[in-house]
């Protein structure tokens, strides 16, 4: 469902809130989706979030349909990082998914990061049983020859009722991981205190590497350092749980920056030190929203 344009959060209001999580300890910041780069202003609102005191780090996620027209624009606004979501590789699987055919646009976009200067470079795949599991080793061997982060992702319960009602499409990290091992033998690296939920690895002689998210697999939130503003101006401490701490009302009233940095602060302490996936039932929880009402 689309939310009417008022309940979205202004450019102008983001950056505000920006401002607010800095204050409060926060030097890393992600501008994700839905897809950010169809809002308009996104490269001028990527480049004040970075000019930001104590800001070290503004990076994107998109689809890259649009990332060759504005992947050089981007890195002049001072954003570093770009992950790519990409689930295939197959024009026609392409169009099946996304329900576009834009394989083409997204693989220039890629070559267009890599030429500007992203490093590294990372490529998300969510694996799903029937639809892309198929495809793993192959985009394992683009770490051969690109030096990309290509990084596998468990699918995630979100977006409305259990998993078990797809559960068919859940392919576990380890199953995941003996497909990447048919092009080559590997070992996981140990998590590091910036990694976030990714565990990383390389084929031997890869100038890439190989990243594993798994929030169902390995139970990450010991390792999870993310709070997430959703459009419309929640903040969400984790995604297993629809908590949500609102930060609109206050900012939309006139809240001081204190007052909003108040707010981070209240949201990081709702961070669960555990999995909450299991419901009353025994059953896997799944988020009301869908991952791209979140920004995943």
């Amino acid at each position: 469902m689309q939310l009417p344009r008022a309940e979205i959060l202004s450019c102008e209001e983001l950056l505000r809130v920006a401002e607010a999580g800095a204050r409060a300890g926060i030097t890393k910041v992600r501008i994700t989706g839905g897809e950010p780069l169809l809002r308009r202003g996104v490269v001028r609102l990527c480049r004040q979030i970075g000019e930001l005191r104590g800001m070290a780090n503004v990076s994107v996620t998109t689809n890259g349909v649009f990332l060759g027209e504005l992947a050089e624009p981007l890195f002049a606004a001072g954003v570093r990082g770009i992950n790519v979501s990409l689930d295939t590789v197959q024009r026609e699987k392409f169009k099946r998914i996304t329900g576009h055919d834009l394989l083409s646009r997204v693989l220039t976009g890629i070559t267009r990061a890599e030429e500007t200067g992203f490093t590294p470079l990372k490529i998300n795949m969510v694996v799903m049983r029937g639809v892309n599991d198929d495809e793993v080793a192959d985009l394992a061997r683009f770490t051969l020859t690109r030096p990309w982060h290509v990084r596998f992702i468990e699918l995630m319960p979100t977006g409305g009722g259990h998993l078990d009602n797809h559960g068919s499409r859940f392919v576990p990290v380890e199953e995941i991981l003996k497909h990447v091992r048919k092009v080559g033998e590997l070992s996981l690296e140990p998590a590091g205190p910036s990694s976030g939920p990714a565990r990383l690895c390389s084929l031997p002689g890869a100038l890439g590497k190989i990243g594993f998210i798994a929030a169902t697999s390995w139970h990450i939130c010991g390792s999870c350092n993310r709070l997430r503003l959703t459009a419309d101006g929640k903040l969400r401490a984790c995604l297993f749980s629809d908590e949500e701490v609102d930060i609109k009302g206050p900012l939309r009233a006139g809240a001081s920056i204190e007052e909003l940095a108040a707010i981070f602060s209240l949201a990081a302490a709702k961070k669960p030190s555990r999995n909450p996936q299991k419901d009353t039932t025994g059953r896997l929880w799944q988020s009301a929203r869908a991952m791209r009402a979140i920004g995943g």
